[in-house]
């Protein structure tokens, strides 16, 4: 019970979902406008096939860039409540977009969307 009343819980939920965010925001950039460079190289990627795949890589990014939106929305909002639902929205969005990702991409997506936007939800319902 230290860990909440400390307020511990709530500044590790906002380091693990500033985490997330920062995450994501490096794959709106890897989907989009660094698809053809540095998009392409972490996809392991043709060149042809990268250019078959670049507009729904982008409309994906698009996709990525809107969960973080909820999560500076949370950060954001001048009212605690409504800032922390859409931190919990946003992070259960990632999470459940890293478990499909992972079932039907690549099974790292797990690791690397899933598991920390897991963390910080989990941190963000303890530390409320």
């Amino acid at each position: 019970m230290q860990f909440l009343a400390s307020g511990m819980a709530n500044s590790l939920a906002h380091i693990v979902t500033a985490l997330v965010a920062l995450i994501h925001v490096y794959i709106v950039l890897i989907e989009t406008v660094l698809f053809q460079s540095r998009g392409r190289r972490v996809f392991g990627l043709s060149q042809e096939k990268a250019e078959m795949m670049r507009a729904s890589m982008s409309n994906q990014g698009c996709y990525n860039g809107f969960l973080v939106a909820a999560l500076v929305v949370g950060w954001l909002h001048p009212d605690a409540a409504t800032g922390t639902a859409f931190t919990v929205f946003g992070l259960c969005c990632v999470a459940v977009a890293g478990v499909w990702g992972a079932v039907t991409v690549k099974r790292s997506i797990l690791y690397i969307q899933t598991l920390p936007a897991a963390l910080a939800l989990a941190l963000t319902l303890l530390a409320h």
